[in-house]
């Protein structure tokens, strides 16, 4: 492990930490990326780097373009940049200086390990051929969504493949973790509002109380999953929110609630979308209740190519040996790397960062979250090598 990541200058590697910590110090929201848009351009741009455009709001690109071998292949990286509405409660010197807000999932270390690959490929560009494209995206943890953004603007129309690494607490420190096929699910999120009618809190007969009937629903929406899915079929249908009534003595009028559907395949998806239409509307006509429901779509699910995953396990393999590769199904969060996945051949993978001995240990998404940073130099070395390695194949077209 030391001697592959060592192949990238100390240096630079001790500049990715530093830009971790500043971007876990000064988290931004979705959408609100501006300063950690500025910061990352000014240490591209401190690294000699020049070419750089604004992306998809508050995202970058930047290509890096190598001399070496003549090679028309292009790939692009992806690394998300935003984070999450949570007080953070992890402790680290870095924390948060923007209350209510915290890197949570990683994307400050996804950010910090992209910046490796670029200043690593930018002062070795002799070496290969071909073309890396560093997009460091927006809004992967709400919407509208960077990801789509990235699609939409054409940022994957002339790249033959994409990649992206996500830090994965629940896996080692240093391993990689990589598998064909389906790997995250497609994320839909859904609001439902109850409608009943007030009534004195003692004489509750005289009206229809919509929390009781959201309650009811909350009961039921669950059963979608728990008896009507094969459990070999991923689905996962949460109530995230419920919001209602204001007073002791007053039933609620109108409730709502809100809340996800993850779903591993099309037909799964859509069969969701019926159930928890039809077990609202059922559950509010039963009541005397009436319901409106709203299911809004989201990202896909993120489906890793083949071969580029076999990649991955090379790549990784040279960098931390096979004994530190593992070959594991996906995860049941979602991503809109998605949206990459359905452009070009892709791959996600996950790097391992649970390490006991500094806290790391808590799952994303959490208030204590924690990233081993020790893990990082692995994440960056492995996408230096899938990049230059996907760069110096062969098309098998090329005759």
């Amino acid at each position: 492990m030391n001697a592959v990541a060592a192949d990238i200058d100390a240096g630079i590697l001790d500049r990715m930490i530093e830009i971790r910590r500043h971007l876990h110090r000064n988290p931004e929201l979705s959408n609100h990326e501006a300063s950690t848009q500025r910061y990352l351009r000014q240490m591209l741009e401190g690294q000699g780097i020049t070419d750089i455009r604004d992306v998809a709001g508050f995202g970058l690109a930047v290509d890096i373009v190598g001399t070496g071998k003549p090679s028309n292949r292009k790939v692009a990286i992806r690394a998300d940049i935003d984070a999450l509405p949570i007080e953070e409660e992890s402790g680290v010197d870095f924390s948060s200086t923007n209350p209510g807000v915290m890197h949570a999932c990683g994307h400050d270390a996804h950010a910090s390990m992209a910046f490796a690959v670029a200043a690593h490929l930018h002062q070795s560009r002799s070496d290969f051929g071909g073309t890396v494209r560093l997009i460091f995206q927006p809004a992967e943890e709400d919407e509208p969504s960077g990801g789509k953004r990235v699609v939409e603007e054409g940022l994957l129309d002339d790249v033959d493949a994409a990649i992206c690494v996500h830090v994965d607490p629940y896996t080692p420190s240093g391993k990689i973790a990589v598998g064909p096929g389906p790997y995250t699910l497609a994320c839909d999120t859904f609001d439902v509002a109850v409608i009943g009618s007030a009534a004195h809190a003692a004489k509750p007969h005289e009206g229809v109380d919509a929390l009781a009937v959201a309650c009811s629903m909350v009961t039921e929406l669950q059963k979608i999953v728990s008896r009507e899915i094969d459990p070999y079929n991923p689905l996962v249908i949460s109530v995230t929110a419920i919001n209602g009534g204001n007073a002791y003595n007053v039933t609620a009028g109108k409730v709502t609630l809100k809340g996800t559907i993850r779903s591993g395949s099309d037909a799964t998806r859509e069969r969701a979308w019926r159930r928890v239409r039809a077990i609202a509307e059922g559950m509010a006509a039963s009541h005397g209740a009436r319901v409106e429901v709203d299911i809004h779509k989201g990202e896909p699910g993120v489906v890793n190519d083949v071969e580029m995953t076999q990649l991955i396990v090379a790549s990784a393999r040279a960098c931390v040996g096979a004994g530190n590769v593992l070959n594991t199904p996906g995860w049941t969060i979602a991503d809109d790397f998605g949206y990459y996945s359905e452009k070009r051949p892709s791959v996600y993978f996950r790097l391992g960062i649970r390490n006991e001995d500094v806290g790391s240990i808590f799952p994303l998404h959490h208030a204590r979250f924690r990233v081993d940073e020790a893990a990082l130099k692995v994440g960056a070395a492995t996408l230096v090598s899938a990049a230059t390695g996907f760069l110096s194949m062969q098309p098998e077209n090329s005759g």
